[in-house]
């Protein structure tokens, strides 16, 4: 049995974010299964994971089932401590789980009116008292971070930690909603959103399902303030210039049009995420490369 990992919408399920990303920053080897909010999947898909009943959810390989993003975070920094998944230094680990733990647990008006949904970005979105008083607390958490950080690099203590993970989803309410930020926090949400595993996220977020309506808000929207993708398009057909799939190297069956070649994919959600953002994927721009006189 593989480690697997059970997570909810992409575009939306903001726990779901943050455990994805630090399985993927620790080295884990493991598999993903999707399930979607609001339909009797959701529930039929915990039968696997029990007693969890919340997303996300860890099953590792000897069937131990680790449940809550929090709890997931410090298992995987425990079992994989080459991984520095936090920070190494004693009083900067101290502040990056107090800072982790304080995420977890508030910034309850910030989570009700802005919940994630990486499918839109708003121009209108009035904040409240509530909103800016969150955005304080969260600032103020993100400077007294950096005055600990013991190492170079432009993350909260340097390197990518738990803590950079736990406030992705944060990052992204603040860019999609357009909120008010200082000059550091600012950057430090840029940066969370030309991440490249945030940018894969977000690319398999815009395809993986159709909208989900209770997420819908009645503000003007505008494009999404990270990264422009670069143009891609689906193709009805091929040939392709490559006979197998750059991430699974299975034979291709579904195409996609990019700076005027036609690539093949084994899948259509390959293709899909790809199209999304093609300059996210590493595979898909080596097999680009490849092609370069």
């Amino acid at each position: 049995m593989s480690t697997r990992l059970l997570i909810g919408d992409r575009a939306y399920s903001s726990w779901s974010l943050r455990a994805w990303l630090i399985c993927e920053v620790s080295g884990l080897e493991y598999e993903v299964e999707t399930t979607r909010f609001y339909c009797d999947a959701f529930h039929d898909s915990l039968d696997d994971y029990a007693p969890a009943r919340t997303l996300p959810v860890l099953k590792l390989a000897n069937g131990t089932i680790v449940a809550d993003s929090l709890a997931i975070a410090e298992e995987l920094a425990q079992r994989h401590p080459d991984a520095g998944l936090w920070p190494s230094d004693p009083d900067a680990r101290a502040v990056a789980r107090m800072i982790t733990a304080e995420m977890h647990a508030s910034f309850t008006a910030l989570r009700s009116a802005c919940p994630m949904n990486l499918r839109v970005a708003y121009s209108d979105f009035p904040a409240s008292d509530g909103v800016l008083a969150d955005l304080a607390r969260i600032e103020a958490l993100w400077d007294h971070a950096r005055t600990f950080c013991r190492e170079e690099g432009p993350w909260l203590f340097g390197h990518y930690t738990i803590a950079d993970a736990f406030y992705a989803p944060v990052a992204a309410r603040i860019a999609g909603y357009g909120l008010p930020l200082g000059s550091f926090a600012a950057k430090y949400v840029a940066r969370h959103l030309a991440h490249q595993p945030f940018r894969q996220w977000r690319a398999m977020g815009l395809v993986d399902g159709p909208d989900q309506p209770t997420y819908a808000m009645p503000h003007a929207t505008r494009a999404w303030p990270g990264p422009k993708p670069a143009l891609a398009s689906v193709s009805p057909s091929g040939p392709s210039v490559n006979e197998s799939c750059p991430f699974t190297g299975k034979r291709v069956e579904h195409f996609l049009l990019f700076d005027g070649a036609i690539y093949g994919f084994a899948s259509a959600f390959d293709r899909d995420k790809t199209a999304a953002d093609p300059e996210a994927w590493p595979e898909f721009m080596r097999l680009t490369a490849d092609r370069s006189p």
